[in-house]
């Protein structure tokens, strides 16, 4: 752990992106000790200017709803669809992966092209046409983004088990009588650990990317304060008001640029290649 966290901290932009992800996470997790009213409560006039009045920083929306209790809030919900998207991603293409790399032959060409079918459709239009079919709510989007981002998940599976099954000690787990199940998680999938980790991270920025699309276009929860929902509110008086659509795109920025600096750390960290450099 400590070799991981040295290489880790070599990339100062990683240490960075860590830094502004860990800020993101812990007003997320204190907006209602931070924010108790509701985001979506009036508190003062509308298009309240930020830094005007010290109780309102980024000033109010459009209803005169405070802005920067509205992306305390938000953060809940863009962290929460992008990692339980993500696991739920992870839980669909590892298995599908593992289990094409391993045998190949009719189970891998049979797999694969059930994968392809979902990669003919473009991501961003699958999630709107799912996301509209079970009306938007938070379920809905999160299994609507995990439906369309597993596929890359089973392809980088699938592509490190073709290499790895052919190694030696699997082939010693064979010979011992070990049973398939055994040798795929036990044997090959600690060894594709990294990779998936650091593909990982960058679904989650994705995820989070995709949540704020929808909102943005009104297919979010409609219950919930989120980054996308304050752009897209806001975009008619985008001149009027510009910091209603400023602030939560900057919080998108930094969100997805931190997770995409995280997942470049991730991979100078675990690729055993610079590891062994670093050494």
């Amino acid at each position: 752990m400590g070799d991981f966290w040295k290489r880790f901290s070599r990339n100062r932009g990683a240490v960075i992106g860590l830094f502004i992800l860990l800020l993101v996470v812990v007003v997320a997790a204190i907006a209602p000790l931070l924010f108790p009213d509701s985001p979506w409560r009036m508190v003062q006039r509308p298009f309240l200017p930020p830094f005007e009045m010290s109780e309102y920083p980024l000033g109010t929306d459009t209803i005169g709803r405070n802005v920067i209790s509205g992306l305390a809030y938000g953060a809940q919900v863009s962290l929460l669809v992008g990692l339980v998207s993500t696991v739920v991603s992870l839980l669909i293409g590892i298995p599908i992966g593992a289990l094409a790399g391993y045998f190949g032959g009719f189970v891998d060409d049979a797999l694969m092209r059930f994968t392809e079918l979902f990669q003919t459709v473009p991501n961003f239009a699958l999630a709107i046409v799912l996301v509209a079919i079970f009306e938007p709510s938070i379920y809905s989007i999160i299994a609507a983004i995990a439906i369309v981002s597993w596929p890359p998940v089973a392809r980088l599976v699938r592509g490190e088990f073709l290499s790895l099954r052919q190694r030696e000690y699997v082939e010693a787990a064979t010979l011992s009588g070990q049973s398939h199940a055994a040798i795929i998680w036990r044997q090959i999938l600690p060894n594709t650990l990294s990779p998936i980790i650091v593909l990982a991270s960058l679904m989650v920025a994705t995820a989070i990317l995709l949540e704020s699309s929808l909102s943005f276009l009104g297919l979010g929860d409609p219950n919930l304060m989120s980054w996308g929902y304050m752009i897209g509110a806001a975009r008619t008086v985008i001149r009027q008001a510009w910091w209603l659509s400023f602030f939560p795109g900057v919080a998108i920025l930094l969100t997805v640029l931190a997770l995409n600096l995280i997942g470049e750390g991730l991979n100078d960290a675990l690729n055993p290649r610079l590891a062994r450099k670093g050494k």
